[in-house]
């Protein structure tokens, strides 16, 4: 079997979006006080999709929803060539190729992204042409349904706030995710903005269920310190990306503190970058998203090496890449989910753009076993609602 074509299409979304509220979560760009919006840089709608065809009829499907028109320069122009005529079955040695060939200015960013994208699509391939879903081929099923929690919870009037976390615990959510919505700059009363969240949630859902509340690396070490005795009280299950994911030793202090465990890893890359993690002791959760840690050949490993560190792996944003992990591992005790909403981060393309997607019941998702390798397809006729670049 050899790869005989490589398929990149970016599609950019044409339709309405939902204008997103002042203070809709805290981001990187809110320390530097710019008279801009601060989460412009954060808003994606824009996706890779790859497809990977071979000479035995078998074509895999990867995507990449970061930085898009990039990464699919640097499939065209590096990757690519790369592939064309090799085994797409050679998944690890396609991985190192690729990854030592694009060394100079690879290693993390766009470039392991557009690497993940590659990577699975070759299992998707691997699955098809072995009549298996890729969780198979990772180690089976560990659990008869995925637990997922409901990530969706925007800063936002707490009224309305508290009427969406009651509707995810009516839905059978037993775990919910808030975002925070002011940082440094924003003061002693920006803390307790971020309380009245954090209350609003935990009022309105009791604490028979899991709260989490994300940061997104908005926050410094000092306010973190600051935020984190205000926020033991509400029990939350994990306190995410409080700082930059540059600031390793940040995680590691703040998960010294205790009383809130501490999750990241959404921004980090492949094993060496988690190895560190672990070695430092940053964090008590890994959250990487396995189309940008470098693909499935990755976060396999990832997954294997957090255990041994007694570490949960709940990857980055659900979806059928990262769901076929937690499926095959019994160190990811549970998986994000993104419900089905009007397009508003970008987040929410993936349902526009794939068809597959399995959707939650009752606080959990399946996967089938008669569906061989990722178990998605295109959406080709609903392209028509994006722009579409080849």
């Amino acid at each position: 079997m050899k790869i005989t074509e490589v398929r990149t299409r970016v599609v950019e979304w044409r339709g309405e979006t939902v204008p997103p509220q002042p203070h809709f979560c805290t981001n990187p760009i809110d320390l530097l006080d710019l008279p801009t919006d601060s989460m412009d840089s954060f808003r994606f709608y824009g996706w890779l999709i790859l497809e990977i065809f071979t000479d035995t009829g078998h074509v895999g499907i990867g995507n990449a929803a970061l930085s898009p028109r990039i990464t699919k320069q640097v499939i065209d122009l590096y990757l690519k060539p790369l592939l064309i005529g090799k085994d797409p079955l050679d998944t690890e040695f396609l991985w190192q190729h690729m990854y030592r060939q694009t060394m100079a200015f690879g290693r993390k960013g766009i470039g392991m992204v557009a690497i993940s994208a590659v990577d699975i699509a070759l299992w998707d391939i691997l699955g098809k042409v072995t009549s298996q879903p890729v969780f198979k081929l990772l180690g089976g099923r560990t659990k008869q349904q995925i637990p997922v929690y409901a990530s969706r919870l925007y800063s936002q009037d707490l009224s309305e706030l508290a009427a969406e976390a009651r509707q995810y615990k009516e839905q059978g959510y037993r775990a919910m995710k808030l975002r925070f919505g002011w940082g440094p700059l924003d003061g002693a009363a920006g803390m307790q903005r971020n309380i009245a969240l954090v209350r609003t949630v935990r009022e309105a859902i009791g604490y028979e269920i899991d709260l989490m509340a994300d940061a997104y690396m908005g926050w410094t070490l000092d306010y973190a310190r600051r935020m984190l005795p205000l926020l033991q009280p509400f029990q939350l299950r994990w306190l995410e990306e409080p700082v930059i994911a540059d600031d390793i030793h940040g995680y590691a202090a703040l998960k010294a503190l205790g009383g809130i465990p501490i999750a990241g890893g959404e921004h980090e890359f492949t094993i060496y970058g988690f190895r560190d993690l672990l070695q430092t002791k940053a964090v008590d959760y890994i959250q990487f998203d396995t189309n940008r840690v470098g693909g499935i050949t990755q976060a396999r490993k990832i997954t294997a090496m957090a255990e041994a560190f007694s570490v949960p792996v709940i990857p980055h944003a659900g979806q059928m890449h990262n769901f076929h992990i937690v499926m095959s591992s019994l160190n990811c005790p549970m998986a994000e989910y993104f419900p089905v909403v009007d397009v508003e981060i970008g987040n929410e393309l993936f349902w526009y753009i794939f068809a597959g997607e399995p959707k939650a019941n009752n606080g959990y998702v399946d996967l089938r076993d008669d569906l061989p390798g990722l178990g998605l397809s295109i959406r080709e006729n609903e392209l028509s609602q994006f722009a579409v670049i080849e």
